[in-house]
């Protein structure tokens, strides 16, 4: 087997790899502390339709001036975000601080059959 046809082979493997793989979006929705109740409804809404079409969500606090300090605040609300969508999500990562926000990431429900 000569080299040209070595590269062939190997770049029609690469291509047929490409095409069987699947690429997982994710969605983000942005909230703040003092995001009133009202408003995160929709948000929780847009999440939940993003999680049974199976993309992942990332949820982030974005915390401005003074807000950082009162951290537990965001960290509450990402609690009561976590349990509305328990349902149908999974938590894949934990509330974590980077720099002025806090993230949390969910992954949809796999079902087992």
């Amino acid at each position: 087997m000569d080299f040209g046809k070595f590269q062939y082979e190997q770049q029609r493997k690469e291509r047929k790899a490409r095409k069987n793989q699947t690429k997982i979006e994710i969605k983000e929705i942005q909230i703040k502390p003092k995001t009133d109740d009202h408003h995160l409804g929709f948000k929780l809404r847009d999440a939940r339709k993003w999680l049974l079409e199976g993309k992942k969500v990332r949820v982030r606090v974005r915390f401005r001036g003074r807000e950082i300090t009162h951290s537990h605040i965001g960290r509450d609300r990402l609690e009561v975000i976590k349990a509305e969508l328990s349902d149908v999500a999974t938590v894949e990562q934990m509330p974590n601080m980077e720099g002025r926000d806090m993230l949390m990431v969910l992954a949809p429900l796999t079902e087992k059959k």
